[in-house]
């Protein structure tokens, strides 16, 4: 076990690599055989990570460059745990769904190499190490878009490469001006994050450094307004592009508030939080207009992306345990619930030629079961309770209900907007009356290949929806620590009382999470009491109340 997280992150690489030197005949069943594989090695790594342990586990360190402190340094906590599964299921889902693309081992190739690159993204505890593979997460997409992409797909992959690279090289400046910070604090080199926690960082420098990150971090979830590359890249990306865009790539962004913004910028985060937050209700309401406007249903479902991201940014910002664990879950459903949509939005596509809502109708009659799973889907992402999109939006508000209260009921307006634009598309292309008969005679319902795929995703969204409590607990494993770390990071007297104060009511919280049952609801007891530890972040003392970051007193 010492090594099995060095396993999980380079046997895709391997597997990726021997790939390509395979006929497309056997590329698909040797890419589905190894990413089987590597499931069972994360779901391995799952059954002997420790969730009572709050430390980072599995690690691994070989220093690369030690005159300069960068090191090959991996570890996982729960929170990067949550999405390695993530990424093992939506990869393993996504080759198994591959269907009709030349050469086919040139694209289960880059399947297979991007969930190589993630797993180092979600497991690396050098800075370094991180920017690496973060950098690296471009080049597969970016083969994806400009091989197998439609319409202008060269103009979407460039747009997306220059600025996701650019706004990435900011962050990179960041990274080295904080090693040149460490190096005058401590007379050498480090960019190991465990380091960079335990130097003390004044005010005045966390400001523009938690800036440097968030451009880049903006720019991939993607925040409102540095989204423009999104709709090119959503609209002229194949299938299973947009399946990688949504699911996994636009979650290293919010992986990256959580894990470095949080921790190492505490004082910045909590003085631009209503701002953030702010730009968090734009995404929501913004990305529900927009989505309800379009007529191409990928367009639809991308829109949609930014809206539900906004409601993981809300969660982030709370700086709750129960918000913050409840950003991460939603994380890890959306990146179950968009992969399935886009996949459904693919099918109907081919058996179409045409993404337009209103291209046909009355699809349920011709195709029952793609109309269940897609019935299915689409209350997952409304949020329906006893689904998995109910639970992550449920928490996320919940825990910036009583200290930002105003926002809180703004930003559940994203289950309204929610449907409003999907239901509509949902009565439309199935209950809708079609006047072309033998088009819809024609439309041909799920093959085994499809159903098999999108069986596993409906059944992640019903199972998890009704019993959420395992990954609960191990996302809270991970967050926990996050807290306690701002807390004795703060440098600012306002922004220690409040984190101090949340730490402080952590168990509590901690219990109300666990207490939520198989309906997705919290009792009245276990709500008073969520609002009584929130209320006693405002009264805790003058100096917190006076912070202009806290409102709707």
């Amino acid at each position: 076990m010492e090594y099995l997280l060095s396993i999980i992150i380079f046997f895709p690489l391997l597997a990726g690599l021997a790939v390509f030197a395979l006929e497309d005949r056997v590329a698909k069943f040797f890419g589905a055989s190894c990413a089987t594989i590597e499931l069972i090695l994360v779901l391995a790594l799952w059954v002997g990570f420790d969730s009572g342990s709050s430390s980072v586990q599995f690690e691994n360190l070989l220093m690369l460059i030690p005159a300069f402190g960068i090191s090959y340094h991996i570890g996982v906590d729960g929170i990067s745990l949550a999405l390695i599964l993530l990424n093992a299921i939506v990869i393993l889902l996504s080759v198994l769904f591959l269907h009709g693309k030349s050469p086919a081992s040139h694209f289960v190739a880059c399947l297979l190499l991007l969930e190589s690159i993630l797993m180092g993204v979600f497991s690396a505890q050098n800075v370094v190490l991180f920017y690496v593979f973060w950098e690296l997460s471009l080049l597969p997409i970016l083969y994806m878009i400009g091989v197998w992409g439609s319409g202008e797909k060269l103009r979407a992959a460039l747009q997306f490469f220059l600025y996701t690279f650019f706004a990435s090289l900011i962050m990179l400046l960041g990274i080295l001006y904080y090693g040149f910070l460490f190096f005058l604090h401590s007379k050498q080199f480090s960019f190991e994050l465990a380091d960079w926690l335990a130097m003390p960082l004044p005010a005045s420098y966390q400001l523009w450094l938690f800036l440097a990150f968030f451009i880049a971090i903006a720019v991939k979830i993607p925040i409102i307004p540095f989204h423009a590359w999104l709709p090119h890249a959503y609209g002229n990306a194949p299938t299973l592009g947009s399946v990688v865009l949504s699911a996994l790539l636009l979650k290293m962004g919010t992986y990256a508030l959580v894990r470095f913004c949080l921790p190492l910028f505490p004082d910045a985060s909590i003085e631009l939080s209503l701002w953030i937050l702010v730009l968090g209700l734009v995404m929501i309401i913004y990305g529900a207009m927009v989505a309800y406007a379009q007529t191409d249903m990928k367009q639809v479902v991308a829109y949609s992306s930014i809206s539900h991201m906004g409601v993981v940014v809300l969660g982030i910002f709370s700086f709750t345990l129960i918000g913050i664990s409840g950003a991460v879950f939603m994380m890890f459903a959306h990146g179950i619930v968009g992969a399935a949509l886009f996949m459904l939005v693919g099918i109907f596509a081919a058996r179409t030629g045409s993404r337009e809502i209103g291209s046909i109708q009355g699809v349920a009659r011709a195709a029952p079961v793609f109309c269940a799973i897609f019935g299915v889907v689409v209350m997952a992402n409304v949020g329906l309770p006893l689904t998995i999109g109910f639970v992550g939006e449920f928490l996320s508000l919940l825990g910036i209900f009583a200290t930002y209260p105003l926002i809180a009921l703004l930003g559940g307006l994203t289950i309204i907007l929610s449907a409003a634009y999907m239901l509509s598309l949902y009565k439309r292309l199935f209950f809708g009356k079609e006047a072309d008969e033998q088009k819809l005679a024609k439309f041909t319902d799920v093959n085994r290949r499809e159903k098999l795929v999108l069986g596993i995703f409906s059944a992640c969204i019903i199972v998890l929806g009704i019993y959420p409590k395992p990954l609960l607990t191990l996302i809270d494993s991970g967050v926990k620590p996050v807290l306690e770390t701002m807390a004795a990071r703060a440098q600012v007297s306002s922004s220690k009382i409040l984190l101090t104060t949340l730490a402080s009511k952590q168990d509590r919280a901690l219990d109300q999470i666990k207490s939520f049952d198989l309906m997705g609801e919290y009792s009245a007891e276990m709500l008073d009491s969520t609002q009584a530890i929130e209320s006693s972040q405002l009264e805790s003392s003058p100096a917190q109340q006076s912070t202009p970051l806290l409102f709707g007193e």
